[in-house]
Formats: C-alpha cells, structure tokens, sequence
C-alpha cells in the first residue's frame, strides 16, 4: 500500500527560544537524547524493512536536525527505492553540507523562519544554499503582526519558486485587512486563518496516513489520541479503514492537509509533506 507517515519522538529539545512555543530553549537530558536517538533508529529499520511506499514527514517538537542521527537518517532513508518522500519540519540552524549525501529526489525540508531567533542574513543565505543544491524545500512565517516586515523582506529575497507559507498564530483573530496582508504574501493564507470544522468529515488519517510516536504506538494523527495499535508488531494494519474526523475543528496544517473536504491533495500534488504546491514546480 501507499502509506504516510508522521513520526514524531521523543525529542523536545530546542536551540531557539520562541515566546509561542512551550519548548523553547528546553534541554533533553543525555539519557533523553539517547532515547530519542534509539527510537529514531528503530523507526527506520522498520521503514527500510517495509514492504509498502512510503512517504515519511518528520514532526519533532524539539528541533532534529541540530542532531546527527536525524541527519543520518534522513539521508539514509531518501536513498531507498520504496520511500517516495522524507521530509521534515526545521528551523534551519543545523549546517547544510550533510544533503550532499542524500538523494535529493525524494529529501525535502519543511522550513521556519523566526524572527529575533537568528539572524535574518544567515537564514536567507541557508536558504539560498538549499536552492543552489536543488534541495526541495518551502520557508514559513507564523503570522504575529510583528513579523510582517520580515516576511515581506523574505518573500522579496527568497527565490520565486521557493513557496512562503504562512501560519495564522495560535489565538490571534485576522480581520480582514490583517488577513490581506498575510494572503499577498502567500495566496494560501485563507486555509490557515481559520480553524477547519472537521467533525463528521472524511479524512485519510487513519487510512493512509498515520502518526507514530517513539514506542511505535500508531494514532491517526498527532490530534486525536485514540491508539490503532503498534508500528512493531504490525496490530495498526488490521484498524486502517476510511473514517471520519471526531474532532470538532482541525487548526494545524499537518492535520487538515489531510481533510478529504479541502482540495489540498491537489494544491500540494507531489508536495504534500513538505508543503510546496504544484504550481511552483
């Protein structure tokens, strides 16, 4: 089968210290890391001894890439023939050398850029590394009325290919000439500014996306805490069935990406996991 999976470990640790992130500047013990580093390897065991195609998207809460084993693994999973994709959600702080070993056709970044955390010329010029390698990537910005003039700047110096999305801020009510704002500066801004009413409706979590944690226990998605069973022991299969969404609104982009009712498979065609639409390949 075609299956997506978000896999999501135990890692909570960060470099950047965002006042709208609750692991900001958090450390993981040496224990911690090396449970995270353990759980990673097991994960992608399973993904090189699995049978199915996969496309993978990496969701830690800390930051991964500032970490060899996640930097191995993914270039060790993007040079296997059945891993159409594998992605992952970065601030950009590791080095770039690294994606000189990794089959660029199937590895993609998922980028953040945060204000105040870096500064702005060495984010703009990861991102032109990435682009002068070929690397598929798309560059985002949470929409607090602060960082406008910075996402304008970025989406002047970025190149015209690389998408910049933009995340409503968790609590923040757009009006509407707020919302103008952001959609000129990336047209798919109307999805985000608005949680999804969801419940009752189809979604492909559960079917041919799941979300696996550092055991292996197999939910959905992040947002719905029901357990399909586990990764390891193959029990998740016999529960992957059509359903719909329990939840009364879908507010991540990680989640209603998947809604059935959004025509959002279509928008990101050959891009879903790392959030580049087809128009811009």
């Amino acid at each position: 089968m075609d299956l997506t999976v978000l896999y999501r470990g135990p890692l909570a640790s960060c470099d950047y210290d965002c006042p709208y992130c609750p692991f900001a500047k958090r450390r993981d013990s040496t224990a911690q890391l090396r449970a995270d580093r353990d759980a990673l390897e097991r994960f992608a065991r399973w993904a090189a001894d699995s049978e199915d195609e996969l496309s993978l998207l990496f969701t830690p809460w800390g930051e991964g890439l500032v970490r060899s084993w996640y930097r191995r693994t993914l270039t060790e999973l993007s040079q296997l023939p059945h891993v159409r994709r594998v992605a992952i959600q970065t601030n950009l702080s590791c080095r770039t050398g690294w994606l000189a070993e990794a089959d660029l056709d199937t590895l993609a970044l998922w980028c953040t850029y945060h204000p105040g955390q870096t500064p702005y010329d060495r984010f703009l010029a990861k991102c032109r590394e990435l682009a002068d390698r070929g690397v598929r990537f798309s560059v985002g910005v949470v929409g607090l009325p602060a960082h406008l003039p910075a996402a304008r700047r970025l989406r002047a110096d970025l190149p015209p290919h690389v998408y910049l999305w933009i995340n409503a801020a968790e609590g923040h009510i757009y009006g509407d000439a707020e919302a103008d704002d952001w959609t000129a500066l990336d047209p798919l801004f109307p999805y985000s500014r608005h949680p999804h009413r969801s419940a009752g409706l189809p979604c492909r979590t559960g079917e041919s996306v799941i979300s696996v944690d550092g055991t292996g226990t197999v939910r959905r998605c992040h947002f719905v805490r029901d357990e399909l069973g586990n990764l390891y022991d193959g029990s998740y299969r016999a529960a992957l069935r059509p359903r719909a969404c329990p939840l009364a609104v879908c507010d991540c982009h990680i989640g209603y990406v998947h809604l059935e009712s959004l025509p959002l498979y279509d928008v990101f065609a050959g891009g879903v996991l790392e959030r580049v639409p087809a128009a811009l390949r």
